[in-house]
C-alpha cells in the first residue's frame, strides 16, 4: 500500500507484544532493586567454643555437671549455650615444648623419660603431637604425628644449649597449632627464664589467644631457694596458663610424671561449651568470656577457661 508514491511500513504484531513484555520485565527489576536496597542483611556469627575445666577447693576434678549448671557471658552479656559436651571427642593436637637451656640441663634425662610416657598415655588414634625444644633457638624435633616411634625418637634427640627463647617457643608453637582443628594444647616444660628476649610476654599471650591454644606450664624450679630463681618468669608462665584456660604445676625433683598425669586427667575431663555471640560490643576486637556455676556455693569451685578471643582476624 502506498500514499503519494511512498510505501508505508507496518511493524508486525509480535514485535509490539515483545516490546511490552520487555518493558514490563524492566519495571519489575527496578521495583525489586528498590526493595532489595532497603533489605536488612543478617550477618552469620561463628560458633565460639570454650573448653572448661572445673575443680573443687581441694583441686579435685569435678565431673558430672550438666548444661543447666553453667552460665555463660561475653563482655558481660549473658549468652545462650548452643553446644554442651561433658567429654569432648574432638581431636587433640598437642605441642610438647621442652626447655633445654643451661638452667634446666640437669633435668633433661628425667624430662625426656616422662615426656615419652606422657605421649604414650595421652594420644588416641585421632590425636597428634609435635615436639619442639628451645634454648638459644627453637627447633622442631618432629612435626605433628600420631606415630609414637617418631615421637620417642624426637624426644631422645634433645640437645642442651645455654640461652632460653621461651616466648619465641610459645609464639612458634601457637602459630603451628593455630592451623589444627579441635582442641589445641601447648605443654611447656621450663623454669620460666626467658633470656633471648626477641619476643615479649604480650606477644606470646596474644599468639596463644588468637590461635585458641591452651597452655599448660610444668614449672621446673632448678634451685628452690636461690637468687638465681626467676620468679618473674614463673609468674609469666602461671599467667599465660590462666589466661588461655590451661593450668600450671610446679615440678619437684623427679615429679614430672605426676605433673604430666594431671595434664592428661584435665584434658580427658574438659567440658565443651559453645555459643553464638549475642549483643556483641561494636568496634571491639577482643571479647571477654565469663563462665560461672550460679547454683554453687561461693568458693566451692575453680573454673578454668580462656579469658576471651580476638575477632579482628589478625
Amino acid at each position: 500500500m502506498s500514499c503519494d508514491g511512498h510505501r508505508i511500513l507496518r511493524k508486525p504484531a509480535w514485535v509490539s507484544v515483545a516490546l511490552l513484555v520487555l518493558l514490563a520485565a524492566c519495571a519489575a527489576l527496578i521495583v525489586r532493586a528498590q526493595q532489595d536496597s532497603t533489605t536488612t542483611f543478617k550477618v552469620e556469627t561463628k560458633l565460639v567454643n570454650v573448653f572448661v575445666n572445673v575443680t573443687d577447693k581441694n583441686g579435685a576434678i569435678v565431673g558430672g555437671l550438666n548444661k543447666n549448671d553453667f552460665a555463660l557471658f561475653e563482655d558481660g552479656h549473658p549468652q545462650t549455650i548452643a553446644l554442651f559436651e561433658r567429654q569432648s571427642a574432638l581431636p587433640l593436637s598437642i605441642t610438647l615444648a621442652i626447655d633445654t637451656s643451661g638452667s634446666v640441663k640437669k633435668d633433661m634425662a628425667d624430662e625426656a623419660a616422662a615426656a615419652k610416657r606422657f605421649a604414650h598415655a595421652i594420644l588416641r588414634p585421632q590425636d597428634q603431637m609435635s615436639v619442639i625444644e628451645f634454648a638459644t633457638y627453637v627447633h622442631v624435633l618432629t612435626p605433628f604425628t600420631n606415630n609414637l616411634s617418631r615421637i620417642d625418637h624426637a624426644i631422645a634427640d634433645l640437645h642442651a644449649d645455654w640461652a632460653t627463647a621461651l616466648y619465641d617457643a610459645i609464639i612458634d608453637g601457637s602459630h603451628a597449632l593455630g592451623g589444627k582443628q579441635g582442641r589445641k594444647v601447648l605443654v611447656v616444660v621450663s623454669d620460666g627464664d626467658d633470656t633471648v628476649q626477641d619476643m615479649t610476654y604480650g606477644q606470646a599471650e596474644a599468639a596463644a589467644l588468637r590461635n585458641e591454644v591452651m597452655i599448660y606450664s610444668l614449672i621446673d624450679v632448678p634451685i628452690a631457694a636461690s637468687a638465681g630463681r626467676d620468679t618473674g618468669g614463673e609468674h609469666a608462665l602461671i599467667t599465660l596458663s590462666e589466661q588461655t584456660g590451661g593450668k600450671y604445676y610446679y615440678v619437684e625433683a623427679h615429679g614430672l610424671d605426676a605433673a604430666f598425669q594431671q595434664v592428661s586427667d584435665d584434658l580427658r575431663t574438659e567440658y565443651l561449651i559453645g555459643y553464638y555471640p549475642q549483643h556483641q560490643e561494636p568496634g571491639t576486637d577482643f571479647h571477654r568470656i565469663g563462665v560461672t556455676i550460679p547454683r554453687a556455693v561461693p568458693g566451692a569451685f575453680e573454673i578454668h577457661h580462656r579469658t576471651g578471643y580476638y575477632t579482628d582476624g589478625q
